[in-house]
């Protein structure tokens, strides 16, 4: 198992490695796919380094290791083959080819994202000492690689995990798998195929390829996918009977055999959990459930702050599309001859919709006219209209807005820049306005809103931050605007409670791109860190220090500079009096602190944390006594030495 996990490692670097300038005669999308697909593997370098030493530590690791290390493996090759398109498609011979090769690439595209998510959907944590910092990068390209596959568009995943199976033991029994980068896949003569076999025939192909079968034996493989996709798909329901012997062709064209969803047994995960009907867009919630969009958007406009299913407290209100559930309820659909689902009658007419587009341009228009008083109250009932609807949010930036609204901040009247800014803040809630609030400029001036506004303005100037935060590249970008990371510290300082808290949860979020950890730092952020956790008063604000200081503690030089704000004492205590949670999170940063640093594992001894630790393996939650365990045992190490 060492040498595969070597060989992962090496495979991650050598991705990691790849550049702009080494993909520039790509055609697109290509080239962008090869970029994106290469700094997300990049993100794996520390796993891949932990479940290598974890290797060579343990030769004898048990076969789910070794399994899942070969999956891994196999998945790293796909993306480096994929990567390797870059280099020989830079060269075509027509726009008819062209098309042909971005359909093919979207498909291979796909397979790599999601064979990768799979491999790190399924770590086995039991195998591997994998620490928090890690784990937690490990979850973002995850995250990532996911909503690869729903921008892709809709492919069956149960096909892909079908043939993933039968490629691997493929590659198992016959290690017949080639380094070498494909060309365009040869069409396989089966004359046995029917119509419906041949998309699938040509799937296979494609993803054989990108797995390194080599042509030969490509033929064979094919055949065999497609005998047990075949199985895998057939239909379930009732046979003809009493000698019905109408083919489904014929069942399909009769007038009759069109079907209500209500005269076949729906899958229950077609249905959204509020209205019970079949869904027609479904999107995801941040507990992980699937929603029709209409109806849990009426649910979160009407305060609610819940996932009705669950009674879960929802992190965000980020609505992210089921791409992949929408495909299967459409296919589904066509197999029962059902009509699909069409627009709710609870959404609104098309005449409503185009009153309200109407009302809207007016009110965008006014945004820009000569009257203080008349921008101003535009801004108003555009920042009260944004929160209302995701259909509103919608239509208030397909009448452009953003860009006015952008303007405004730097209003010099107070009351015109805080509707301003709320109005993003409420309308980066739909996730494609995001990119069209950081394209159009709004960066900059909210954060001088952020430095100069009045304090509601401030407020909801932090809260627009984090949500263009959820975005990974916009962390990036938010975190190396000048001013930005300082001005958040800066309200976490001496900011209203309110204010306080959103800027505490927007440095979180952007503390998990690793060069904002030190910029945080750098910008003063653990002087009111360690003030909140000597505020008794506030368990709130305990709880918020703890999780933006076990984020940065990841990192080297911020764990020095935690350790140098005398932090340990009061992590102690939280150790002898706080809540489970805070227990739990204090002992997750110490152990981090005192990971091979003497110095700081001293101190805490000295500071008697030896009794709260034990009482904590005893009592505390599961990753509480794993976290006070290993600290107790660094402690009797360093006094046996």
């Amino acid at each position: 198992m060492a040498a595969t996990a070597g060989a992962a490692a090496e495979i991650v670097r050598e991705i990691a490695a790849v550049g702009a300038a080494d993909l520039a005669a790509a055609p697109e999308p290509l080239r962008a796919d090869c970029l994106r697909l290469a700094r997300k593997v990049s993100l794996l370098t520390h796993l891949v380094a932990e479940v290598a030493e974890a290797a060579g530590e343990d030769g004898a690791a048990g076969p789910e290791a070794a399994a899942w290390v070969a999956d891994l493996l196999r998945a790293l090759q796909a993306a480096r083959r994929f990567v390797a398109l870059g280099r020989v498609l830079a060269l075509h011979t027509g726009a008819a080819d062209q098309d042909v090769n971005d359909k093919n690439i979207a498909v291979q595209f796909k397979y790599v994202t999601w064979q990768l998510q799979a491999a790190l959907t399924n770590l086995p944590h039991s195998c591997f000492q994998i620490s928090d910092e890690v784990q937690e990068e490990v979850d973002l390209v995850r995250g990532q690689l996911k909503r690869e596959m729903e921008k892709k568009g809709a492919l069956d995943l149960n096909i892909f995990s079908k043939i993933h199976d039968i490629l691997a033991h493929h590659v198992d029994n016959v290690g017949s798998q080639s380094e070498e980068p494909h060309s365009q896949p040869e069409t396989l003569s089966l004359e046995n195929l029917r119509s419906d076999h041949l998309e699938l025939q040509h799937v296979a192909l494609l993803i054989s390829e990108i797995s390194g079968i080599s042509k030969s034996d490509i033929k064979k493989i094919t055949s065999e996918l497609i005998e047990g996709l075949e199985n895998a798909r057939v239909d379930d329901s009732a046979k003809p009977t009493n000698g019905d012997s109408k083919t489904s062709d014929e069942a399909k064209d009769s007038p009759d055999s069109v079907k209500k969803p209500d005269t076949v047994a729906m899958p229950e995960d077609f249905r959204c959990p509020i209205s019970l009907e079949l869904m027609r867009d479904p999107v995801i919630v941040s507990t992980g459930q699937t929603y029709e969009r209409a109806f849990i958007q009426r649910w979160i406009d009407g305060g609610n702050r819940t996932c009705p299913k669950t009674q879960q407290k929802l992190q965000n209100l980020t609505l992210t599309p089921n791409y992949v559930l929408r495909s299967l309820i459409l296919q589904w659909c066509e197999e029962k001859g059902i009509e699909p689902p069409t627009r709710s009658k609870y959404e609104g007419s098309s005449v409503e919709v185009g009153e309200d587009r109407l009302a809207i341009e007016a009110l965008v228009r006014n945004l820009s006219c000569s009257s203080l008083d008349e921008r101003k109250s535009a801004a108003a009932e555009i920042r009260s209209l944004a929160k209302k609807s995701t259909d509103n949010r919608m239509l208030l930036a397909e009448s452009g807005a953003i860009p006015a609204l952008v303007k405004l901040l730097s209003s010099k009247d107070p009351k015109t820049q805080e509707h301003a800014v709320t109005s993003l803040l409420n309308l980066s809630i739909y996730d494609q306005n995001k990119e069209l609030i950081v394209v159009g400029g709004a960066i900059v001036p909210i954060i001088q809103v952020l430095r100069t506004g009045s304090m509601e303005a401030r407020e909801n100037a932090a809260a627009a931050i984090f949500s263009l935060s959820l975005i990974d590249d916009n962390k990036i970008m938010i975190g190396s605007t000048p001013g930005a990371i300082e001005a958040l510290v800066e309200l976490l300082k001496s900011g209203s409670s309110r204010g306080r808290k959103d800027a505490a949860t927007a440095l979180f979020n952007l503390c998990i791109y690793q060069a904002n950890k030190v910029r945080a730092v750098r910008a003063g952020i653990l002087s009111p860190l360690v003030q909140m956790l000597q505020d008794s008063s506030s368990a709130g604000a305990t709880d918020e220090a703890l999780t933006i200081l076990s984020v940065l503690v990841s990192h080297h030089e911020c764990k020095t500079a935690i350790a140098k704000a005398h932090t340990i004492p009061f992590l102690i205590d939280l150790l002898r009096s706080s809540q489970a949670r805070n227990k739990e999170n204090a002992a997750a940063i110490l152990l981090a602190l005192c990971k091979k640093d003497a110095q700081n594992l001293a101190c805490i001894g000295r500071l008697g944390a030896q009794i709260p630790l034990t009482e904590l393996s005893k009592t505390g939650s599961d990753r509480a006594k794993r976290k006070a365990t290993s600290l107790l045992e660094h402690l009797s190490k360093l006094q046996v030495l």
